[in-house]
């Protein structure tokens, strides 16, 4: 049972407490994604209201067709002539960064390649000639910007140097079987600092950044480290994290952003542009790919963006919004049903809209809670996430809300096993199952003073 308390009262279960005249900042984009919409879910992903997208993978599997995105399927051929707009393959990238332009989503663009999983490898080797391969972007950012080659204006702003360059540095597998980056970090740190010099000279409102790490805390000092002492620019630090814990997310932003600090970057962003629910790396029972479809893996997400929300971090991507692959938890292959991960990204938009961060916080384990309160004072929108990362069976929880005398609940929309943004009134019998996501509806009364 969803019970109110008004301000003041004591009360001994779980509670919530909610205090509108305590404003803690704004409600920051942790509700940016991997990749952007095709035309079966457009109004869906539109619906979303997802920041940005980042154009990374995007070429993997057949959603958004092949030959795009990746700097070998965009300039093809590395003997022609970059200064020539015949010398690329734009078509099929047009059309994934105007769609995501029709679903109101700004492109985060990767300049680079998608993993490689398969045997044989293709454009993860370094290039042959850094300068040319900068000038390759370059036009990219042309093309996409300043109409060359029949482009646009998009307007595009964040341009990300390479994916995980980092990925196979551990035992030396570059050698072997790269994926990512089949050279050693001293030949990326060059391609980078060759390429975000370029590009800051070009485009100096632009933001160049990158480089998508895999192990920030482990390889990151060094980078950093030698994009300092080659005065490249880095208007933002781009990194991965993949875990079975929100907190253990959060951790590693306070992690990462010391670092930053530490490195004399402290106007550098950081940006966690991949991120998902991996209970191990080594399962063979495909547990992970189930959790992440799952009512768990929503609860997680939700989670992981309150953690992060209330964390020194500048953006957090979920990856995948890419149709077909199992870290898409939104939307079903093929048919593009909607999937429990979908409301959490669309109950943070139902935050961002409010837009200002007030007070909240939960006395029990394994909720989390984030409020926003609107621009006329006198509406909260209340995201309660419940998290288990164990399997064992768990009471619901009966949660009261404790709220300031003039406020009351308007409206609860409910995910769980029970159904998919159940709606819900203020009088309704509530509770949370082991893994729950709840947006609660609060409204002022008429006599209530604004704050």
């Amino acid at each position: 049972m969803l019970l109110l308390l008004g301000g003041g009262m004591l009360h001994a279960q779980p509670k919530v407490s909610v205090d509108p005249a305590s404003v803690t900042g704004p409600i920051k984009r942790m509700n940016a994604a991997n990749n952007g919409p095709v035309d079966e879910n457009m109004e869906a992903y539109k619906a979303l209201r997802i920041p940005y997208a980042r154009t990374h993978d995007t070429p993997l599997g057949s959603s958004y067709g092949v030959h795009l995105i990746d700097i070998n399927a965009v300039f093809p051929d590395f003997k022609a002539n970059p200064d020539k707009p015949g010398s690329y393959d734009f078509t099929n990238s047009d059309v994934v960064l105007l769609d995501m332009q029709k679903a109101g989503t700004r492109p985060f663009y990767r300049l680079g390649q998608s993993i490689e999983h398969h045997k044989k490898k293709y454009g993860v080797y370094p290039p042959a000639d850094y300068k040319k391969w900068a000038k390759i972007c370059e036009h990219i950012i042309r093309h996409y910007n300043e109409g060359w080659a029949d482009g646009f204006h998009m307007g595009i702003e964040y341009w990300e140097i390479w994916n995980e360059p980092d990925l196979d540095q551990p035992d030396d597998r570059w050698k072997t079987d790269p994926r990512t980056w089949a050279g050693t970090m001293e030949q990326f740190n060059s391609l980078y600092i060759i390429t975000a010099k370029h590009l800051k000279k070009c485009f100096p409102n632009l933001k160049i950044g990158g480089p998508a790490m895999a192990n920030p805390r482990r390889y990151g000092p060094d980078f950093l480290d030698a994009v300092g002492a080659a005065g490249a620019p880095m208007d933002f630090f781009s990194w991965h994290m993949y875990h079975r814990r929100p907190v253990r997310v959060s951790e590693d932003v306070r992690i990462i952003r010391e670092l930053l600090d530490e490195k004399g970057l402290k106007e550098t962003e950081s940006i966690l542009n991949e991120w998902n629910y991996v209970r191990s790396w080594e399962e063979t029972d495909f547990y992970s790919k189930r959790v992440r479809a799952s009512v768990k893996g929503a609860a997680f997400v939700a989670g992981v963006m309150i953690e992060c929300q209330n964390a020194p971090l500048d953006m957090l991507m979920y990856y995948d919004l890419r149709p077909g692959t199992s870290y898409n938890g939104a939307f079903a292959p093929y048919v593009y049903e909607i999937w429990p991960s979908y409301w959490p990204l669309y109950y943070w938009a139902e935050l961002v809209d409010y837009g200002t961060q007030v007070f909240s916080a939960c006395n029990a384990q394994n909720i989390y809670t984030c409020a926003a309160k609107s621009a006329d004072g006198s509406r909260i929108r209340l995201l309660v996430a419940r998290y288990h990362k164990d399997d064992d069976p768990v009471a619901p929880c009966e949660l009261g809300i404790d709220l300031p005398a003039g406020w009351q609940v308007s409206l609860v929309r409910m995910t769980d096993s029970k159904g998919l943004d159940r709606k819900l009134s203020s009088g309704s019998t509530l509770t949370l199952e082991s893994n729950a996501i709840a947006l609660v509806e609060i409204s002022m009364s008429t006599n209530a003073l604004f704050y």
